[in-house]
């Protein structure tokens, strides 16, 4: 067992964990910090994403023990105006993967907000508007098996704008 110290969503946390926990285990099992999803185990879905130092991860991917020390959050510390919008819109249906997205979403905009260009970004000096498409790769990581993308999208959009 490896004694670790995570900070998730503004407190410390003193964990004693095998060094082969996964970050989304911890948080889950450890925590009792639920509404991160263990979707597919595999980094494929999305449904397990939060934010360390304010960088979106796929914390079924991560050893909890990289991060020690570092700033966690998760949905149950997001306090954005994405959630509202998610609801306005209805970005989600189920709500399985609805942490995982807005998780996402709050990460993405923070890397366009940094100039950080996406795989259909057009303009070689970095992003200008967040376009549909360009809200489409940056969200690609995400999936949602009841198909809300185009409320996910619209919701994204309202807060972008």
């Amino acid at each position: 067992m490896t004694e670790i110290r995570l900070w998730v969503n503004g407190s410390a946390e003193a964990l004693d964990v095998e060094p082969r926990v996964s970050l989304l285990d911890a948080l889950r099992e450890h925590l009792g910090l639920t509404g991160t999803k263990k979707g597919c185990d595999q980094g494929a879905c999305g449904a397990c994403t939060v934010l360390a130092d304010g960088v979106r991860i796929n914390s079924c991917l991560a050893l909890a023990v990289q991060y020690a020390d570092r700033e966690i959050t998760t949905i149950e510390g997001v306090d954005h105006p994405l959630q509202e919008a998610f609801v306005k819109h209805d970005g989600f249906q189920c709500g399985y993967c609805t942490c995982g997205q807005i998780c996402s979403a709050v990460g993405m905009l923070a890397e366009h907000k940094e100039g950080m260009p996406s795989a259909v970004t057009e303009d070689p000096d970095g992003p200008g508007e967040l376009s549909e498409d360009e809200i489409r790769e940056r969200m690609s990581g995400n999936l949602c098996r009841c198909g809300a993308y185009n409320g996910i999208v619209g919701a994204i959009q309202e807060v972008a704008g």
